[in-house]
C-alpha cells in the first residue's frame, strides 16, 4: 500500500498494531548506532559526522545501546559537534507512544507463549528536524512545480520524507543532495500512488480505454524512458517526449535525476537505474498474484521483496554522502549479499509498519506477516514473531559479514558499510515515529 494511502487509512488500534508498536520503539537490545567507527584501511566517516560521533553519541540522539555500545563512548578524540541553537528538539520517540500503546508495552509472555522481543535494529545516528523540514519544503515546491500529487500537498508533507533522507544519510548535512535523494524516493513512490492503486488511471498512455492492470508494464516501461532516455528515429520522437511530459510521474523521475546528476557520476546513475529496473519487475511480479488471487509461498515472496524493497533508496548513499564507491566493487557478489540483506531487512520493517494498515486493503497488498499466517496457518500474533525473527536473521547476517568485508575493504567501501548500516537504523526510526502509530493531530 502507498504511503499517502497509508496515512489516508484509519488508525490501527488492535493488539498486533501495538505488538508492532512496540517492536519498532523498544531499543533495550539494540546494537549500536555506528557499525564500523574506526578504520585501519582510511577513512571510514565523513567528517561531519566524525565529529558528531566524536566522544560518543550525542545526548540528543538516541542510543547507541546493546552491545558493542560502550566502545562508542570512549573519550573524546576532537571537538564534539555542537547542534545550532536554532535546532527544533529531536522528536525520535524513546518508547512507544501513541494509539494502542499501552498493550504494546512487551510483558512477560503468559505460560505457554514466547514473548516477541524488540527487533535487531540500530537506532539513528542523528535527529536534525530542522534539516528535515528544509528538505520538505524543497519537495513541496518541486511536486508543485510539476504537479506531482496535485490536491494532496498536505499528504505528501506528512509523509514526511524529508525526516526519512535526513535520518538515513547522517553523513551529509547540505540539504541539497539531501532533496536530490528525497526526489528520487518521492519518484518511486508515487509509481505506487499512481500506477498500483485500486483507483489508478484505466487509460493506456496514449489516452485509448484500457484498464489499470493492463497498463502497468506499459507505464513501468515509460518510466524507464524516462530514467533512460530513448532516442527515436526522428518521426516519433516527438509522440515519445509528448507522452513523456504528460505524466507527472514521469516528470518527477526526468528531474530527479537530473538534480541527483549533481552530485552522482554517471556510473552510480546508472547502478541507480538497475535497481529501480528490479523493482519494476518485481511490481510485475506482485501485479501478477493480485490478478491471480494467488497468495505467494514465503520463499517465493521474499525473492521477489529482495528487488521490492530499499534497494533504489539505498543505491545513492555514496553520491549524497560525496564519495564513490567504484562499480566493480558495488557488483562484487559479497558486497551484493550484503547490500541486498541491508535491503530486505529494511524491507522487512516496512512489513511490520505496513500489516496493520493492508489489512484493509481487500487483498490487495502483501507483506511478510499476511503470507506467513497463509502458508503456516498461524495467528496473526505469532506471524509478526516469525517476521521479527527473520528480519534479525538478516540484521545479524549483515552485521557479521559487513564486518568480515570490512576487514580488507577499500576506505570508500568501508564508509559504504557504515552508511547501509546507517540507513537501516534511520529507516527504522522514520516508521517507529510515523503517524501510523502516533497521534501527532
Amino acid at each position: 500500500m502507498s504511503v499517502l494511502s497509508r496515512i489516508a487509512a484509519p488508525p490501527a488500534t488492535h493488539e498486533v498494531a501495538a505488538t508492532v508498536t512496540a517492536l519498532l520503539t523498544d531499543l533495550e537490545h539494540a546494537p549500536p548506532a555506528v557499525l564500523l567507527p574506526n578504520s585501519d584501511g582510511g577513512e571510514a566517516l565523513s567528517p561531519a559526522l566524525a565529529a558528531m560521533l566524536a566522544g560518543g553519541a550525542p545526548r540528543r540522539l538516541l542510543g547507541p545501546s546493546g552491545v558493542g555500545a560502550s566502545g562508542l563512548l570512549s573519550p573524546p578524540r576532537a571537538p564534539a559537534r555542537i547542534p545550532s541553537p536554532d535546532r527544533a528538539a529531536p522528536r525520535i520517540p524513546l518508547g512507544p507512544t501513541g494509539i494502542g500503546t499501552t498493550a504494546g508495552v512487551v510483558r512477560p509472555a503468559a505460560p505457554g507463549r514466547r514473548a516477541i522481543p524488540p527487533l535487531y535494529c540500530p537506532p539513528p545516528v542523528r535527529d536534525d528536524p530542522a534539516l528535515a523540514e528544509a528538505v520538505n519544503a524543497g519537495i513541496l515546491a518541486w511536486a508543485e512545480s510539476i504537479g506531482l500529487y496535485e490536491g494532496k500537498m498536505d499528504e505528501l508533507h506528512r509523509a514526511d520524507f524529508g525526516r526519512l533522507v535526513m535520518l538515513c544519510h547522517p553523513d551529509c548535512d547540505d540539504p541539497d543532495p539531501l532533496l536530490a535523494a528525497a526526489k528520487c524516493a518521492v519518484s518511486e513512490w508515487s509509481v505506487d500512488d499512481y500506477y498500483c492503486e485500486e483507483d489508478a488511471d484505466d487509460r493506456a498512455p496514449d489516452g485509448t480505454p484500457s484498464s489499470a492492470e493492463a497498463e502497468l508494464g506499459p507505464r513501468l516501461e515509460l518510466a524507464m524512458a524516462a530514467l533512460d532516455p530513448v532516442a527515436l528515429p526522428r518521426g516519433y520522437q516527438a509522440q515519445l517526449d509528448r507522452a513523456l511530459e504528460a505524466d507527472p510521474i514521469l516528470r518527477a523521475f526526468r528531474t530527479s535525476f537530473e538534480h541527483l546528476a549533481r552530485y552522482a557520476s554517471p556510473a552510480q546513475l546508472a547502478r541507480l537505474r538497475t535497481e529501480i529496473a528490479g523493482w519494476f519487475i518485481a511490481l510485475g511480479a506482485e501485479a501478477g498474484w493480485r490478478g491471480a488471487h494467488r497468495m505467494p509461498p514465503v520463499w517465493e515472496y521474499l525473492t521477489n521483496r529482495q528487488p521490492h524493497s530499499f534497494l533504489p533508496c539505498m543505491a545513492p548513499i555514496d553520491a549524497v554522502g560525496g564519495y564513490e564507491l567504484d562499480p566493480a566493487e558495488y557488483s562484487h557478489p559479497a558486497v551484493r549479499r550484503v547490500t541486498t540483506t541491508a535491503a530486505l531487512a529494511a524491507q522487512m520493517v516496512n512489513d511490520l509498519y505496513s500489516m496493520a494498515r493492508e489489512d484493509l486493503s481487500n487483498g490487495r497488498e502483501f507483506n511478510l506477516p499476511t503470507v506467513l499466517a497463509a502458508e503456516e496457518g498461524c495467528s496473526r500474533q505469532e506471524a509478526v514473531q516469525r517476521t521479527a525473527e527473520v528480519h534479525d536473521e538478516l540484521a545479524h547476517r549483515f552485521e557479521t559479514e559487513a564486518r568480515a568485508l570490512a576487514a580488507t575493504a577499500s576506505p570508500p567501501l568501508h564508509r559504504f558499510l557504515t552508511g547501509l548500516w546507517a540507513w537501516m537504523g534511520g529507516n527504522r526510526a522514520w516508521h517507529a515515529d510515523s503517524r501510523r502509530y502516533h497521534d501527532i493531530d
